[in-house]
């Protein structure tokens, strides 16, 4: 296994001194490494991994030198774009190293939501015709500074990106020192339940991919409810408000809730102005906002420092609400419930989870074909 100490300062060595990413969990070890070892001006968690990419382009413009980008495997399909249309030896031809997460790797148990893209990940790369090369927990600190070494050589002299694809457990484990701020005493699961405790017997609920999917599948299960009334969104972060504005615009006589996270929004931010300019009102979009890539290992955000009610009202929702204690949020949920418009609440949360907590055990499949028939 590869220590993240020892893996940054070989980055170093080849003057590799400038990251940009999205947190991925295979990467949690030395993505924390990163986060706590680097300058601001030097590590960007970006809102995407198009805009990693982009940054990095930036970094290399402005200095010569080589950025690292990392992100999940899932990112590929953000990156595919920046990185054929301009840093392709066949454009702007810009020389890199990209760090990817090898989710869903043929054989390995992983979630549904990463088999494909697993599968054909090395096919990806293949098709693209960027080089690559993988680690694992048998590549030792030794191996790892001369790969590190080879891709750097490899990228320079044929300016062009290279990948170091990771598979899981690869990194020892480094827990993440930053601290995230938040003045809440509220957890998500614990907004997830009020909310839900103040739901409509035909309302229907989106919620985004990660911890808050899971919550909300478990308390389902708490009270016996079943999971048709929930459209579980386990991939395709960023895009869950999205898919209940789809909903709503042809369900204009149900409430339709979106379970959302930061993270999620920051990602495609785009949405909101979209949103807010639908011609619906039954639209009620529930940002749970603790600053921090939770579900993939708490690296921070940015949406603590931001005026997301500001944002959102510029964008065009009709009401905008903040809450960050249980009795707050109580209150919103109710005004939600009677207000005809499109709403946006942000519940301030406190990062964390229950070391416990488990997975959906339906498929997506299963969910899909329920919700459909539930909402038809």
């Amino acid at each position: 296994m590869l220590n993240p100490k020892l893996f940054f300062n070989n980055l170093k060595k080849e003057n590799i001194i400038f990251f940009s990413g999205v947190p991925d969990s295979l990467l949690i070890n030395i993505c924390n490494y990163i986060s706590d070892n680097t300058a601001d001006n030097a590590h960007i968690i970006a809102a995407n991994e198009g805009n990693a990419l982009s940054i990095g382009i930036g970094y290399h413009l402005a200095t010569k030198n080589l950025p690292l980008v990392y992100m999940q495997n899932s990112g590929l399909g953000n990156i595919i774009n920046p990185l054929l249309s301009l840093a392709d030896q066949d454009v702007y031809s810009i020389p890199m190293l990209l760090m990817i997460g090898w989710r869903g790797e043929p054989d390995m148990p992983d979630e549904p939501q990463h088999k494909k893209q697993g599968r054909i990940t090395l096919e990806l790369l293949e098709s693209m015709e960027i080089p690559f090369y993988i680690l694992s927990s048998d590549t030792s600190d030794e191996e790892a500074n001369q790969i590190i070494q080879e891709a750097v050589i490899y990228a320079k002299d044929n300016n062009s990106p290279y990948v170091l694809l990771v598979k899981k457990g690869t990194y020892t484990n480094y827990i993440l020192k930053t601290h995230i701020r938040s003045d809440s005493t509220l957890y998500r699961e614990e907004a997830i339940k009020l909310i839900v405790n103040s739901l409509n017997d035909l309302d229907i609920v989106v919620s985004t991919t990660g911890f808050a999917s899971r919550e909300l599948f478990e308390y389902r299960e708490t009270l016996g409810q079943g999971h048709k009334k929930d459209f579980l969104t386990i991939g395709g972060m960023g895009h869950a408000s999205q898919i209940a504005l789809g909903i709503a615009l042809q369900k204009p006589n149900r409430l339709v809730y979106c379970l959302d996270g930061d993270g999620s929004i920051l990602m495609h931010m785009g949405s909101l102005a979209i949103n807010g300019n639908a011609n619906c009102d039954n639209l009620k979009h529930i940002v749970l906002n603790n600053g921090s890539h939770d579900s993939v290992g708490g690296q921070p955000t940015v949406a603590l420092q931001i005026d997301l009610k500001s944002i959102a009202t510029s964008m065009g929702y009709d009401k905008v609400i903040q809450a960050s204690n249980k009795s707050d949020v109580k209150g919103a949920l109710k005004e939600l419930q009677k207000f005809k418009g499109k709403v946006l609440l942000e519940i301030i949360i406190k990062k964390g989870s229950r070391s416990d907590l488990g997975r959906p055990t339906i498929t997506p499949y299963e969910n899909k074909k329920a919700f459909m028939e539930f909402i038809k």
